[in-house]
This record gives structure tokens, sequence and C-alpha cells, in this order.
């Protein structure tokens, strides 16, 4: 059984950055694409950013581009996701979400239904 914790959320003002981690155990992540998707209170669940399973591909929504990268270290079945610049309108849940299977990731990584498996989410406030 594949297991997702989410870590790294808090509280920052403004402009800040705070970095996202997602630990997968029950299988090594390398074989799944990965993506992050956020929920905000009263929206819908909102792909941000997603990447392939070796790590070459990464996609990222247009409201979160420039300023959001996310990546992964396969050796410590890791997601991560660099959040800089961050607005009041970044503030939301997010978690991080395993799909198993890649093909069509850059078409369907918004697409919470594609993904398999899913973290239980780490919330992130941003004040002004």
């Amino acid at each position: 059984q594949v297991q997702l914790v989410e870590s790294g959320g808090g509280s920052v003002q403004a402009g800040g950055s705070l970095r996202l981690s997602c630990a997968a155990s029950g299988y090594t992540n390398r074989r799944y694409c990965m993506g992050w998707f956020r929920q905000a209170p009263g929206k819908q669940r909102e792909g941000v950013a997603a990447i392939s399973d070796g790590g070459a591909r990464t996609y990222d929504a247009d409201s979160v581009g420039g300023r959001f990268t996310n990546s992964r270290d396969n050796a410590k079945n890791t997601l991560y996701l660099q959040m800089n610049s961050l607005k009041p309108e970044d503030a939301a849940t997010y978690y991080c979400a395993a799909a198993s299977s890649c093909a069509g990731l850059y078409k369907y990584y918004r697409v919470a239904s594609w993904f398999d498996y899913w973290g239980q989410g780490t919330q992130v406030t941003v004040s002004s």
C-alpha cells in the first residue's frame, strides 16, 4: 500500500517562501509520476505542479509558474515543492499525489481523478 505524507506547511507573510515535502513509502516513488494539488476552503482541488517518474519533466500551473518549483529525490523517496513569492491566494491545504501511469502526465496533471494515491495534506497560510 502506498503512503504519502506531506510536511513543511506553515504560516508566512506575503512574499515569503516555504518548502513542502512529501515522503513516500510502501513503494519507490521513482515508478510513479507525482503531483501537487491545493484546496482552499469552498474551492475545488487545484492541480499546481507535477513531475515525471524520473524527474526530467515538470509541469506548473499558470497560477504558480515562475514562483513554485517541484523536484524529487528518488533515493530518498521524497517529493518537494519550493514555493517562493507567496501570495495570500496561495493559502490552502496542499496535497501530494501519485499516479500509477505517467502516460498523458502533461495533459492530466491538473486532474485529481487521474491520480491514484493521496497524502493527508499540509496547511499553508499566507498573510498580507
